[in-house]
């Protein structure tokens, strides 16, 4: 009679009897100290980090070619190397000595260390035993992870990436990788790299300005922003742009609405224009350029059934000035506005700042923060505010969105 055994049956493979018991930790052992940060050097970087470089910590950093990323990078390698850290970066799109003309010309310090290896294996051992304080990767694209392979292609941006993450966590290593971005704005190469790194920032320009933002941050808040300004000696942070986004205004037009705006938890005031005029089409336009064409949909559709303001002859523009993008549901109060303004050829009052949700009963709904915006307001000199009930002292309350366009017309 055939003996049996008496262990649980389960698969089997040469593959599934070799390997390891995984380590395991109960979650009472975790350790809950907090993280090791160092900061950046700029204060608008740290913003958008959270706070800093984290010990260990992978970054994307994807923009358009030309916008300024390797010249940023190069600014915090150097502030990096000042504050006595061994910083590394692999110049994988240029020569060593473009990569010196460069940093000179930005007043950088000698005490980078470069290297042009392309192999993902070498680096990644490096960084494993070497430890450096802060390694930049230009471009991630430029990388191989086994002989043979093409640089760029979908296996070997995504096999570098993971190698040089997980050296970067064994070793304890600030690691930023550059990353290109495709004609619609994307981060090129496969979604799988965005979910391997800790966080991913984006380099974008809106009206003259460079516009880092954070899309993801494992160690921060996402949707922080920080601005700088190119010049010859390089990035420079922007102080108040509130005051930068609106310097260029003309004032006293149709059409043309302040928001105060929250980006991440930076309080920021932009303008937000609208026009509108005869259609010669059979269906009206609806153009709208840094805002959710849905959102701004719904705003138009309430003025038009709860306010019946006469929109369907028109074509609709709207618009955020300096090419910015905003997310914030907060700005639907400025786009109905604007449009009301544009429509009745009807300018608001100078001074004037205003924020807010917009429901789909013609509601004004209170958006967060709604203190911190209008004390933004208040600092750049727009006493003159609406907004829901809970704007608190020195706003004018609306319930209702006809409510509020009474109160920006004709009182506080």
């Amino acid at each position: 009679m055939e003996s049996r055994s008496s262990a649980p049956a389960g698969p089997r493979g040469p593959g599934l009897r070799s390997a390891r018991a995984p380590e395991l930790t109960t979650l009472s052992e975790a350790s809950t100290s907090d993280l090791s940060r160092t900061s950046s050097g700029m204060d608008e970087v740290d913003r958008v980090l959270g706070g800093g470089w984290v010990e260990g910590g992978v970054v994307l950093m994807a923009g358009e070619p030309g916008i300024g990323k390797s010249t940023l990078l190069l600014q915090l390698a150097s502030h990096s190397v000042a504050a006595g850290r061994h910083t590394l970066l692999v110049a994988g799109e240029e020569a060593i000595n473009q990569v010196r003309m460069r940093a000179e010309r930005l007043g950088v310090g000698g005490a980078l260390q470069l290297t042009r290896e392309s192999d993902a294996r070498s680096l990644a051992a490096h960084i494993a035993a070497a430890g450096p304080g802060l390694v930049i990767v230009d471009s991630i694209q430029t990388l191989i992870s086994e002989d043979g392979g093409t640089p760029g292609s979908i296996t070997q941006v995504r096999d570098s990436t993971a190698l040089l993450t997980d050296a970067a966590k064994r070793g304890g290593a600030s690691l930023v990788l550059i990353g290109h971005v495709t004609k619609q704005g994307q981060v090129a190469g496969p979604r799988t790299v965005e979910h391997m790194v800790d966080a991913t920032l984006s380099l974008e320009s809106a009206a003259g300005f460079r516009v880092l933002r954070g899309i993801k941050n494992r160690f921060g808040s996402t949707g922080e922003m920080g601005v700088f300004e190119m010049t010859g000696e390089g990035m420079i942070p922007v102080a108040n742009p509130s005051e930068a986004f609106l310097a260029e205004r003309v004032e006293g037009v149709a059409g043309s609405v302040i928001v105060a705006a929250l980006e991440g938890q930076r309080p920021l005031l932009l303008e937000v224009q609208a026009l509108a005029s005869k259609t010669p089409y059979p269906a009206p336009r609806r153009v709208v350029q840094g805002l959710d064409q849905r959102r701004v949909d719904v705003v138009l559709a309430v003025l038009e059934r709860r306010l019946e303001l006469p929109l369907s002859g028109l074509d609709v523009f709207v618009n955020v000035a300096g090419g910015l993008r905003l997310s914030d549901p907060g700005t639907d109060l400025a786009v109905a506005l604007a449009v009301y303004s544009a429509v009745t050829n009807r300018p608001l009052a100078e001074g004037t700042a205003v924020a807010g949700e917009v429901g789909l009963a013609g509601e004004l709904r209170s958006v967060p923060q709604l203190a911190r915006r209008f004390a933004e307001a208040h600092r750049a000199g727009y006493h003159r505010l609406v907004g829901p009930r809970s704007g608190g002292k020195g706003s004018a309350h609306a319930t209702t969105l006809a409510e509020a366009i009474e109160l920006a017309w004709h009182g506080n």
